[in-house]
């Protein structure tokens, strides 16, 4: 490899310097690894010559100018360029199959990454379809999800929850005081709070809780301490109900800042709950919070 390969100086990237490079290319070899894994043996890899570096050329076009960035990840699939001589010229990666590295000063966009995909997966580089189909489905399973969650909100809280679980700028402080104006006494505000509270422990996805599942849970931690314990225990809380305080009883910022002891019939109750009929990840957050004392 040359010391300063074509392309990877401080020029900003464009199409017609990935235009220039492969118009000296007799070979591009295209590895299905990162630049830290090129020897990998299982790593897939093909060899591009002739007519192909044409329709390569065509599928690397690059929105002029870049990112201004670079991703933080190693990136993969790995292209090498090689000129007739056998001298490396070039040697991009490609990141989260929509942009390209090593081509000039930063990242840029690619302006046909699905285009590309295919290409590659033609001809037998299927990792990066493979990785798009899986974000598809990972982001079918996130709007399904977040869906969910907005039904799970009181209906007079559904525009609100709406606007909150989009990220919309202000929109959790406006929900917050739309359930404070909405339930005015502590006792209903929180019963209500803690079953949608409840939501989140039921319904797993890839990726862990979204931030915006957590607002009941947040609004909750605002009450008084002592308020919450007389809202859950002066009645019979429903299932739903007992999920939501389970999780909220085991959530870092109450075991980190609150430290009280929750009342004896409550915890009995959840502890009946959760290790009659919670998930896996429930049973064992009781076991390492409020269920110690209780279980071997």
């Amino acid at each position: 490899m040359t010391d300063a390969p074509i392309g990877s100086g401080d020029e900003a990237p464009s199409t017609a310097m990935v235009e220039r490079v492969l118009a000296d290319a007799a070979e591009v070899l295209i590895i299905e690894a990162s630049v830290d894994e090129l020897d990998r043996p299982a790593a897939a890899r093909i060899v591009v010559s002739d007519r192909d570096i044409a329709e390569l050329t065509r599928l690397l076009a690059v929105v002029d100018g870049g990112t201004g960035d670079r991703c933080l990840c190693l990136g993969w699939p790995t292209i090498l360029v090689s000129d007739a001589a056998g001298r490396e010229i070039a040697r991009w990666t490609l990141h989260h199959q929509s942009g390209i590295r090593g081509l000039g000063s930063c990242d840029a966009d690619l302006r046909d990454g699905p285009g590309l995909t295919g290409w590659l997966a033609d001809r037998g580089l299927t990792g990066s379809r493979e990785v798009q189909q899986m974000l598809a489905r990972q982001a079918a399973e996130g709007e399904a999800r977040r869906v969910q969650w907005v039904k799970a909100a009181p209906s007079a809280l559904a525009e609100a929850a709406e606007a909150t679980s989009r990220r919309e700028s202000g929109a959790e402080e406006r929900l917050a005081d739309l359930v404070t104006r909405r339930y005015p006494e502590a006792n209903e505000r929180i019963r209500t709070l803690v079953a949608w509270a409840g939501f989140p422990p039921r319904h797993t996805t890839m990726g862990g809780t979204p931030w915006h599942e957590l607002a009941p849970q947040r609004m909750l931690l605002a009450e008084p301490t002592e308020s919450i314990f007389i809202a859950l225990t002066s009645v019979s809380l429903a299932p739903i109900q007992l999920d939501g305080a389970a999780e909220l009883f085991t959530s870092l910022q109450w075991t980190g800042s609150r430290r009280a002891d929750i009342p004896e019939s409550l915890r009995s109750l959840l502890i009946a709950h959760v290790s009659a009929t919670g998930t896996d990840p429930m049973k064992f957050r009781m076991r390492h919070g409020y269920g110690t004392e209780q279980m071997d």
